[in-house]
Formats: C-alpha cells, sequence, structure tokens
C-alpha cells in the first residue's frame, strides 16, 4: 500500500517518491539544475523565463507542458512569477517504457532527441488537462481500494492527451509539403540512418558518409533545426537504449555496452556518466530493473 502525505504518494518498500502533484505559484523550485530519479511533467499557465535542458536553451511562456525524464537535467529561470501545476511520477508507479504500446508517449513527450522538451497547450486541450488534474487531486484524497488503479488511469489519459497534441504540432519534417529545400529530406534520412545504426556507429562523419553529404554541412544543417550537434544526437539515442536496457532487463553493465558496440566497459560508464549525471548501476538502483513495485 502506498503511503500518502498530502499530494505525495510513497513507496513503502523503497522510500522512493512515488507519485506527487502540486501547485507553483511565484517561487520557483527549478531555479537550479534539476537532476531527478523520476518523470517530471511542469504545466506553466503564467509566468516566462527561460528554459536550460540537455544541451539546448529555450524561451518559456505560458501554457506550455514541459515533459522531463529521469536524471535529464534542466533548469527554469523566471523572469516573470511562475504559476504552475507540476506532476512527478517513479518508473516504479508507472513505467513508460513498459506501457509505450498503450500510451506512446516514449519518444514523444519523454525521450526526443529532435523536438523541444515541451509542447503548447492550446485551448481545447487545456480544458481535458485541468479535468485530469482536479480528479486525480480528488483521487489523492481517497483511501478507497483500487486507488493505485484510478490515478494510473488517469495519468494515461493525460500523457496520452499531451502526447497527441505534442505530435500534432511537430509533424515529421519531410511531411511538410509547404518547403521548397532538400534540408527535410535529409534531416528524415538522418533519423532513420541514426535509428538504423546508433549500435554501430557513432562519428558523425559515419552518417555524413551514409547520406552523402559533407560533414560540415551536416552539422550545419542538424544544429539550425535541432539545436543540437550530431554528436550530441547521437549520444542520446544511445543513452536512452542503454536506460532502457538497465530499466527493463537484468543484463550486465558489459553486456548493454556491447552491444550498443563499446568493447570497454569502463569507457561506456564514463561515457554514460557524463551523459545522464550518473553512472549506470546509480541509475538501476534508483530508476530501473525489478525495482519493487508499488501495489
Amino acid at each position: 500500500m502506498m503511503q500518502k502525505s498530502n499530494h505525495t504518494l510513497i513507496n513503502p518498500q523503497t522510500g522512493n517518491l512515488a507519485f506527487k502533484l502540486y501547485s507553483v505559484d511565484g517561487t520557483n523550485p527549478f531555479d537550479h539544475i534539476q537532476r531527478l530519479n523520476y518523470y517530471s511533467l511542469i504545466w506553466i499557465h503564467q509566468g516566462e523565463g527561460t528554459l536550460r535542458a540537455d544541451f539546448s536553451e529555450y524561451n518559456i511562456k505560458e501554457n506550455l507542458l514541459l515533459a522531463f525524464s529521469p536524471y535529464q537535467p534542466f533548469l527554469l529561470s523566471a523572469e516573470k512569477e511562475i504559476t504552475a501545476t507540476v506532476i512527478h511520477f517513479h518508473s516504479d508507479f508507472f513505467c513508460i517504457h513498459k506501457h509505450h504500446k498503450e500510451i506512446a508517449c516514449h519518444g514523444v513527450l519523454f525521450n526526443n532527441i529532435y523536438d523541444p522538451p515541451f509542447v503548447k497547450i492550446q485551448e481545447e486541450t487545456k480544458n481535458k488537462l485541468q479535468i485530469l488534474v482536479s480528479q486525480i487531486k480528488e483521487e489523492l484524497q481517497q483511501t478507497e481500494l483500487a486507488q493505485y488503479e484510478s490515478l494510473v488511469s488517469y495519468l494515461k489519459i493525460f500523457l496520452i492527451t499531451a502526447s497527441r497534441h505534442k505530435a500534432a504540432q511537430y509533424p515529421d519534417l519531410n511531411k511538410n509539403e509547404n518547403t521548397q529545400t532538400s534540408e527535410p529530406f535529409v534531416l528524415q534520412s538522418l533519423k532513420n540512418s541514426i535509428e538504423e545504426y546508433y549500435k554501430t556507429k557513432h562519428s558523425p562523419s559515419d552518417y555524413a558518409e551514409i547520406l552523402t553529404i559533407s560533414p560540415k554541412a551536416l552539422a550545419k544543417i542538424t544544429k539550425k533545426h535541432f539545436n543540437k550537434t550530431l554528436t550530441e544526437i547521437i549520444s542520446d539515442r544511445i543513452i536512452i537504449e542503454a536506460k532502457r536496457e538497465l530499466y527493463l532487463t537484468n543484463k550486465t553493465v558489459k553486456e548493454i555496452a556491447f552491444e550498443l558496440g563499446y568493447d570497454d566497459e569502463y569507457y561506456f560508464s564514463r561515457f554514460f556518466k557524463k551523459n545522464a549525471t550518473v553512472s549506470p548501476q546509480t541509475y538501476r538502483e534508483t530508476v530501473g530493473f525489478n525495482k519493487s513495485a508499488v501495489v
């Protein structure tokens, strides 16, 4: 049984935060680097500021929903006071990887290496999300049987709604019929190539060769459209897969490293820590494989 404190649920078996819903009104708890071991959704209702996430910087305004995966570093500097609704949930409470086919937010709302880590909330979606937040708040006050199942259901609908909204806002670039350049085709080809070869090809020059384009030209296009270097994008894709393996399997770090194209386990561990801020073992222990389930 989950332990409850206001709008916070704690997993009594691990002591980890399981689920939390709260409001931000004026004060900004995200004004320093965050490296949280759970998923975070921050719905900005009012205010302006600057978001630093991973390797990029974005201007933040009202009606944005920010989404961050465990240990994804981010910092929000407010220029005007922030009013927001915040939802945190641990993988023990609800696992994005395990439920990918049900909610399809992995690679859209979370772990999206190409689009910004947020979605602009339009009026029709705003009303739906507000209703869901109210239902979650009400359920958190209950102690009846099946509270966990009810909360997960509301969370799923919230994630599905936000993911559909983001997918509509960031369609594949190659589907843009109005473009007059060849860049969208190149970028889509780059995405496809990274997905096919990220386990064996780790260098930007590898992908320039595959796409028959100069490394300099590919670097320029990538930075312009994704606000990241190609090296950063490749690294992000490798780290996402490493996290998935650490979460879902009991493979050793050495086995995971080898499957991702690294013969040296220690080099891979340093690479992982540099990009994920924690070691593979720490990630597994605090986020990952076969943790005690919340019941």
